[in-house]
């Protein structure tokens, strides 16, 4: 009976985490409800704005293995990027943990592309060809 509970207790414990993968994956299934032309509150509602924490306790066997508890805002940042005859407003949401380690690097960021409130798209390729044909310079 006594190793039934501590198995029991072991996986719940393990069951209870929430790895950054589980975290973001809303963000991810979200993009594919987006359409071009959205408003940008359309966007957001649809993406979300609500925080959330991913990481923090796993043990297994003793040892914390999800990392440092993080917490995510969404959208994670946004900026107003100024061209020649174009400003594009973009709205970055994490979509990717490629570190693994909860630190959060641009290549883990979604980019949502806005002109004049209207969603033209998404994606890092879509910005930087839309960042080139404006001659926007991204950071």
């Amino acid at each position: 009976m006594r190793k039934i509970l501590s198995v029991m207790l072991c996986l719940g414990l393990v069951g209870c985490a929430t790895t950054m993968s589980q975290s973001i994956a809303p963000n991810r299934e979200n993009l594919l409800k987006l359409s071009i032309g959205m408003t940008k509150d359309q966007a957001l509602n649809i993406m979300g704005t609500k925080a959330f924490t991913a990481g923090g306790f796993n043990f297994v066997g003793g040892y914390n293995t999800a990392g440092p508890a993080v917490t995510i805002t969404n959208p994670y940042r946004s900026e107003i990027l100024q061209g020649k005859d174009k400003n594009l407003e973009v709205i970055y949401y994490v979509t990717d943990d490629k570190t693994g380690n909860g630190v959060i690097t641009d290549d883990d960021l979604t980019p949502l592309v806005f002109d004049n409130g209207k969603l033209i798209g998404w994606g890092r390729s879509f910005l930087q060809d839309n960042a080139q044909k404006y001659e926007i310079r991204i950071r």
